[in-house]
C-alpha cells in the first residue's frame, strides 16, 4: 500500500526543506539552462562547419565512374572527420564515400526521397552503429545530382555529457551546502520565537509578571510578541480582580459572622426581657420593641450584602444621608449594657472626663454617612472592648 512521505512536523524543519527546494530548483534550471545553451552553441559551430564546406565538382564525377572500385580518399582528402555521401540523379545512393572510413557513418537511407533532408538545413541522424550522432547536411550537385556532408557529434555529446556529471556534482554539493547553511539561518531568524517560546514556558509554570521580550513592531515576531503582552497585561489583571473578589468575599463573610452575632445577642437578650414583663414598664417595653426592630433590621441588612456579593460579586453599595450619632451612640451602649452586664458602659460628651460633676450635658450631633454601617462600626468597638478588658473595666462612649 502507497504511503505519502511523512512532511517535517516542526516549522524549523518546514522552514528548511522549503529553502532548500527553492534554492535546489533555481540552482537545477540554472544548470539546464547553461546546458541547452552550451550545446546549442557547440551545434551552432558544427552547422557553421557544414555550411562552409561545399564539394568539388571532380567529386561528383569521381562518384560517377562505371568502372572499378570506388575509390576512398585519402587521409588528407578531407578537412577533419567530413563525410560526403552520394546520391545520383534519380535519388539512389552511389557507393562512393568520401571521407575517412575508420569509424561507422551516420545511418542515411538508400533513397534521397527516404532521406527527407531540405538543402541548406543541417539535420541529426543517428550512427549506422553504437549510440555515436551524426550532423548532417543535403547539398545539391551538377546534372542533378545531391551530396550529404555529415559531420560526427562525438565532440559535442562529450562536451555536453562531461558537463551533465559536472553539473549533477554541483547540484549535490550545492544541496548538501543549502541544507547546513539553511538550518543556521532558520535558526537564527526563528531565534525571537525561540525566546518566545521559553518566555511562555515561565509563564505557564507560574510566572505571571513575565512577558515576551521582543515586541519590535517593524517584525511579524515582534507584533505577534507586543499582542501576547497586551494579552496577559489583561489575563493578570483579571486574575488579580478574582483574587481580590475572592478575598472581599471571604472577609465579608467572616465579617458577616462576626456582625450576626451582635444584634441575634442583642435580639435574644431583649427576648429574655419580655419574658419578664410584669418588672418593666411600659417606656420599657417600647424601648425593648425598637431595639429588637432595629437589630434585626440590621440583620436583614447583612443578609441583603451577603445575597447582593454572591449574586453580583462587587462591594455594597453606602448611603450617604444625614445621621445622629447621638442617638446611634445610644443605641449601641443600650445593647452592649444587656449584652455584657459585667463591663459598664456610659455615653459621655466628647470633652468629658471621668469623674468630672461639672460635665457638660449631652448634645445632638449630626454626620453624612451610612447609619446602617456607622452602627456596625460603634457596635463592633464596643465588642472588642468587651472582649478584650477583664471584667469590670468601665468603657466610656464620647460623642
Amino acid at each position: 500500500m502507497f504511503r505519502r512521505p511523512v512532511a517535517p512536523r516542526s516549522l524549523r524543519g518546514r522552514l528548511v526543506l522549503g529553502v532548500t527546494v527553492l534554492a535546489t530548483v533555481a540552482v537545477l534550471a540554472s544548470e539546464l539552462a547553461g546546458f541547452f545553451v552550451l550545446r546549442s552553441w557547440l551545434l551552432d559551430r558544427v552547422d557553421q562547419q557544414l555550411a562552409a564546406f561545399q564539394p568539388r565538382p571532380p567529386a561528383f564525377s569521381d562518384a560517377r565512374r562505371p568502372d572499378g572500385p570506388p575509390p576512398v580518399a585519402g587521409a588528407g582528402a578531407l578537412p577533419s572527420d567530413f563525410r560526403v555521401y552520394f546520391y545520383n540523379a534519380s535519388g539512389q545512393r552511389l557507393d562512393y564515400v568520401l571521407g575517412s572510413d575508420d569509424t561507422p557513418g551516420p545511418r542515411l537511407p538508400g533513397t534521397e526521397e527516404e532521406l527527407g533532408l531540405t538543402e541548406g538545413r543541417p539535420e541529426t541522424v543517428e550512427a549506422e552503429s553504437g549510440d555515436g550522432n551524426w550532423r548532417v547536411l543535403l547539398r545539391t550537385g551538377p546534372q542533378g545530382m545531391g551530396a550529404v556532408v555529415a559531420l560526427p557529434l562525438d565532440t559535442v555529446d562529450g562536451a555536453t555529457s562531461k558537463l551533465l556529471w559536472m553539473d549533477a556534482l554541483l547540484l549535490a554539493v550545492t544541496v548538501a551546502a543549502l541544507l547546513a547553511l539553511a538550518r543556521g539561518v532558520v535558526r537564527l531568524g526563528l531565534l525571537p520565537l525561540t525566546r518566545m517560546e521559553r518566555a511562555a514556558g515561565a509563564i505557564t509554570a507560574g510566572r505571571l509578571d513575565l512577558r515576551l521580550p521582543d515586541t519590535d513592531p517593524g517584525t511579524e515576531i515582534g507584533r505577534l510578541g507586543k499582542v501576547l503582552n497586551t494579552m496577559l497585561d489583561r489575563l493578570q489583571r483579571a486574575l488579580q480582580e478574582r483574587q481580590a473578589s475572592e478575598s472581599r468575599l471571604r472577609q465579608f463573610v467572616a465579617d458577616a459572622g462576626h456582625e450576626l452575632r451582635t444584634p441575634l445577642t442583642a435580639i435574644q437578650g431583649f427576648a429574655q426581657l419580655a419574658l419578664r414583663a410584669d418588672r418593666r414598664s411600659e417606656g420599657e417595653r417600647r424601648e425593648a420593641d425598637r431595639l429588637v426592630a432595629q437589630n434585626a433590621e440590621r440583620m436583614g441588612l447583612l443578609v441583603d450584602d451577603l445575597q447582593l456579593l454572591a449574586t453580583l460579586d462587587r462591594e455594597p453599595a453606602y448611603q450617604r444621608e444625614s445621621v445622629d450619632l447621638l442617638s446611634l451612640a445610644a443605641d449601641a451602649v443600650s445593647n452592649a449594657a444587656l449584652q455584657r452586664p459585667g463591663h459598664p458602659v456610659t455615653l459621655e460628651p466628647l470633652g468629658d472626663a471621668p469623674g468630672r460633676d461639672d460635665a457638660p450635658e449631652l448634645d445632638v450631633v449630626e454626620a453624612l454617612g451610612d447609619p446602617h454601617r456607622l452602627r456596625q462600626i460603634v457596635e463592633n468597638l464596643l465588642s472588642n472592648a468587651r472582649t478584650h478588658t477583664p471584667p469590670g473595666t468601665p468603657i466610656h462612649v464620647r460623642v
